[in-house]
């Protein structure tokens, strides 16, 4: 356990579970003391509200409502969440931008730089089940 809690690689919060549905746990996070000192707060996006809720497969442990535990994500995953939700879609807007805009005229190309985001994010909702499989969170007993 030490391993996964290693503060160089985990973000951990603490947090109450809140529902049960299934192998899926829902997650109340709770304000954790430590945010304000955090040199990772801005991308973290925990300690802009009080409480936050997240849900987390889970087909391992047992776990009863009202439990305390600890949520673990790797900041390896939350790289690659913002990579797959930020930086990959700006790139291809800006890419379908310069191409467009060599064959369009200026509003046509925007139009379609912009429109390309809707298959894009719908090709994320499809495959959102994938996506929960690869940006695994963790749950510990307290």
């Amino acid at each position: 356990m030490g391993s996964q809690l290693d503060s160089k690689s985990t973000f951990v919060h603490s947090g109450i579970i809140s529902n049960i549905k299934g192998n899926a746990i829902i997650v109340t996070l709770e304000q954790n003391i430590h945010c304000e000192s955090c040199r990772a707060k801005a991308a973290c996006g925990i300690s802009e509200s009080n409480t936050k809720e997240i849900e987390i497969i889970n087909s391992r442990d047992t776990f009863k409502l009202n439990e305390n535990v600890n949520v673990v994500l790797k900041k390896a995953l939350g790289l690659k969440a913002v990579f797959w939700a930020y930086v990959f879609p700006f790139l291809v807007m800006f890419s379908s931008l310069i191409i467009a805009s060599t064959f369009l005229i200026e509003w046509q190309a925007g139009l379609i730089s912009i429109l390309v985001l809707i298959p894009y994010y719908f090709i994320l909702y499809v495959l959102k089940n994938t996506f929960k499989k690869a940006l695994e969170i963790s749950i510990l007993k307290i």
